[in-house]
């Protein structure tokens, strides 16, 4: 399957979207008190998932524009020549 550059667009919006939600998640998590020790765990837990799945998110993203702008320059010289 090949990936064009909306594609990338798409997967590094997500990523950084997930980045921004649950930093913002983790600073309302610390500013609670008087919670069951299972609920900062399940919390924690939910963070860490989401952070790991902006990271692949993030990296496929990367990946997909590169591979898009090689295309294209390859396509370019083609066109050129």
């Amino acid at each position: 399957m090949k990936l064009e550059r909306k594609h990338a667009l798409v997967l590094l919006g997500i990523a950084i979207w997930n980045v921004v939600t649950y930093v913002t998640f983790i600073k309302n998590l610390a500013a609670t008190e008087g919670r069951p020790t299972g609920y900062y765990v399940a919390h924690t837990v939910l963070i860490v998932v989401n952070l790991l799945i902006a990271a692949l998110l993030g990296t496929w993203g990367v990946r997909a524009l590169k591979a898009a702008r090689s295309s294209a320059s390859a396509s370019a010289g083609k066109v050129n020549a």
